[in-house]
């Protein structure tokens, strides 16, 4: 199979503006995801999906590929979508990498397309690794996925599942990271279906492919992400790098 990565990046975010050109590091921050999806063995393709020609110039200055999508998309599978139908139409898998994830490790991009290829029933697979902190699994921001016995989804929720989890002990949930490995055609279905209730409530959009019925593999990994979202998290990844 061919497997190409695609980045969407834009320059919208509340909490961080322009994020993707922040370069205190000497990168820009879309180069560093950038660099890291380069590593992995298993995609052919590094592509950098935006609305913004500031961002798609910052990359062509390092040697990236950028892709202009449309500024109308409500999310970034939504431009991974666009890209997929055109710039990336080779694709029989495509993997969604966001470009806000600088510490994204190859390794588990490798992992999750080799998903697809070892469970030829699931179009869909999804990162998750073990909660290290009890105070993690009640925060919002951190996605729980529970999963069954054969490794696939059973569903995502912001809210601690199952009920009685409160309780301590062992988390029965793992934390979802929000990398996803998509046949192509699934990508292109799950992406023209039209949001569902469950997903509104949780503003999770993945809610939406498994009311559609499509099967979502769960890859675990012990390596947790670090998305930047806010001025302390550029602050703390800049820190590691310069040290």
């Amino acid at each position: 199979m061919k497997a190409v990565a695609i980045i969407p990046s834009r320059l919208g975010s509340t909490r961080l503006p322009e994020k993707a050109l922040l370069r205190e590091t000497g990168k820009y921050l879309v180069q560093h995801v950038w660099e890291r999806v380069r590593q992995s063995r298993s995609l052919q393709r590094a592509i950098v999906a935006t609305d913004d020609e500031r961002i798609a110039s910052a990359v062509r200055s390092f040697g990236g590929e950028a892709v202009m999508t449309s500024p109308a998309h409500e999310s970034g599978t939504d431009r991974v979508a666009e890209v997929a139908r055109g710039a990336a139409k080779e694709a029989d898998v495509v993997v969604n990498v966001q470009g806000d994830e600088p510490q994204i490790d190859a390794a588990d991009l490798d992992l999750l397309v080799a998903a697809l290829t070892g469970d030829r029933e699931c179009a869909i697979a999804t990162l998750a690794t073990p909660f290290r902190a009890d105070g993690d699994v009640a925060q919002p921001s951190a996605v729980k996925v529970v999963v069954d016995g054969d490794g696939r989804a059973l569903y995502f929720s912001r809210s601690v599942v199952p009920w009685g989890a409160r309780a301590g002990g062992e988390p029965p949930a793992l934390k979802h990271r929000g990398v996803y490995a998509f046949r192509r055609a699934a990508l292109l279905e799950a992406t023209a279906r039209p949001p569902v209730a469950l997903e509104r409530q949780e503003r999770l959009e993945q809610l939406r492919w498994l009311h559609g019925g499509q099967r979502i593999r769960v890859v675990i990994t012990p390596r947790d992400g670090l998305g930047i979202d806010t001025p302390e998290d550029y602050r703390r990844f800049v820190q590691g790098i310069v040290q």
